[in-house]
């Protein structure tokens, strides 16, 4: 004898169900997220933020006439150098990590050594406030600097001599940045909205390359192909292609106030495609963060912080991220990364050999052989077999579902949810079953559904069909009304409702009365 066909059950759904207006967090925003930020306060406006390049890959803050550095794994001050006369713009560190040179707005360029921090050297040629200073990636003797005077100079550190004075800028040049494959090639940014790329090994002061960005230009870096580079200013960053001829990649503009700050952000995954994924990170004057990944050209991670932000840093180990703000406070962010499985396992062969633990071996009379596998997962390629979820009812669904139409009506008006009752009234409308339920309720059943219709049946998105409703149970169950004194109060309270429902009425259409002369007299002008 052949099996009954089973039909599919769909439950009863409200139509007005409100969505989520935020969409689920993507794997890179949990990424992003999980910077565990932390506030270091009691520091005057931080222009620059800078790492080590070298481990344990600490961070240089700029802020008033000192620098700040700090320890990235304590987010602690470990020295500080105050051998300043006038307000520091800008530090870079050697690539050893041992060196740093800092930028005064006097016009000075001064190298430190980190570990007794007296100044080495004493840079003095520009005569104006100098904007940024930097150490070549491969270079440990030279450095290039630029400021308001619209000069760039390329030093001679031992010897505290100018070099080159390159000219070609017409404004304050206030960014740069040196490549990272090639010790002789760098790019400056100025208020005259143009990016200019030198090359030291060409004899005369002219650039290579200009670029001209639209916006005076804040902020400029290489990515690390080294073939392209971003510049920020006005309220966008651009990507151009220098290998190209200077052709602009991209415009991103998602920030609503003027950009002050680029750097470049690695994927801190322990292996993968994903660990070699990088990021550019731009900080602007409207308090937001944005994370741009330009392999696909979009944006992939926003957040906001309570104050204008001037400068943002991004550890080479992808375990801190900093953030400077006007108001002197470091938004620093600490994320745990997992320890170098390479140096555990040098760890091992330091102690001796250690024998792997003898795994037992699974036998048909074990439970666990016949579960084995369950854990594993897909490959790709593999063809999944999924079983169907069980669909979950809810009491008025098992009732609908046996057709007992009264009481599972009974049932959602015991419930809280106005929108289940609703779809259930639908449900039992489109069956042309409600009004026969309606006459079969006894007093306090009747009572439940006056209760309801007395709370819910003035808000506009239920009143179409309950205002309809609340007449058609008036005249069927008007005998039971007379004689109950609760189903009275009912019907006086669901009164009172109705009444207040049109004073409200008439008094928005005089208000609207008056308001519509006023806009067609306005859409005139």
């Amino acid at each position: 004898m052949a099996e009954p066909h089973q039909s599919k059950t769909f439950p009863v759904k409200p139509k007005l169900k409100p969505k989520p207006r935020t969409s689920k967090q993507t794997p890179e925003s949990k990424y992003w997220s999980s910077f565990k930020t932390q506030q270091i306060p009691n520091l005057i406006s931080v222009p620059s933020l800078t790492f080590s390049p070298s481990p344990p890959y600490s961070f240089a803050a700029a802020h008033s006439a000192s620098i700040s550095i700090y320890s990235s794994q304590t987010l602690s001050v470990s020295s500080t150098i105050s051998s300043f006369s006038d307000v520091v713009s800008c530090a870079s560190f050697r690539n050893d990590g041992r060196l740093i040179a800092a930028s005064e707005i006097s016009g000075l360029v001064q190298v430190f050594d980190l570990k007794s921090r007296t100044p080495l050297r004493r840079l003095r040629s520009h005569t104006r406030p100098v904007r940024f200073v930097q150490y070549p990636v491969l270079d440990k003797l030279h450095l290039i600097s630029g400021g308001d005077d619209a000069l760039v100079k390329y030093w001679d550190v031992a010897g505290e001599t100018t070099l080159l004075d390159l000219q070609g800028h017409k404004d304050y040049v206030r960014c740069g940045d040196c490549s990272p494959v090639n010790m002789e090639m760098f790019v400056t940014g100025s208020y005259d909205h143009t990016v200019k790329l030198w090359d030291v090994r060409v004899t005369n002061t002219n650039s290579v390359m200009e670029v001209n960005h639209g916006k005076p230009v804040e902020d400029v870096i290489f990515l690390p192909s080294g073939g392209l580079i971003a510049t920020a200013g006005g309220n966008s960053v651009k990507i151009w292609d220098m290998i190209g001829g200077g052709k602009l990649v991209f415009s991103m503009e998602s920030h609503n106030k003027t950009v002050t700050s680029i750097c470049v952000g690695r994927i801190g995954k322990d292996s993968g495609e994903e660990s070699k994924q990088y990021r550019i990170l731009s900080v602007g004057l409207d308090g937001y963060m944005k994370v741009f990944d330009y392999a696909k050209l979009k944006v992939t991670h926003s957040m906001r912080f309570p104050a204008p932000l001037l400068s943002v840093g991004f550890s080479p180990d992808c375990s801190t991220r900093v953030i400077g703000t006007s108001n002197g406070i470091l938004f620093a962010g600490k994320r745990k990364i997992k320890e170098n499985v390479e140096n555990e396992s040098n760890d091992f062969l330091a102690l001796g050999s250690v024998e792997a633990p003898e795994r037992r071996v699974l036998k048909p009379s074990y439970f666990r052989y016949f579960r084995r596998g369950q854990g594993d997962k897909p490959s790709e390629g593999d063809y999944l077999v999924m079983r169907p979820k069980k669909m979950k009812l809810a009491e008025h669904d098992k009732l609908l579902k046996r057709f007992r139409h009264r009481e599972a009506l009974v049932s959602v008006l015991g419930s809280k949810n106005p929108e289940n009752v609703v779809a259930v009234m639908e449900e039992l409308i489109a069956r042309k079953k409600l009004l026969k339920c309606v006459s079969n309720l006894d007093v306090e059943e009747l009572e439940l559904l006056l209760m309801f219709l007395h709370k819910y049946s003035t808000i506009p998105r239920f009143s179409s069909l309950l205002m309809g409703l609340t007449k058609r149970v008036l005249e069927m169950r008007a005998d039971d009304i007379r004689t109950s004194d609760a189903l009275k109060g009912h019907i006086r309270n669901l009164k009172r409702s109705v009444e207040e429902e049109i004073r409200i009425q008439h008094s928005l259409q005089e208000i609207q009365g008056i308001i519509s002369p006023l806009l067609k007299i306005a859409g005139r002008r």
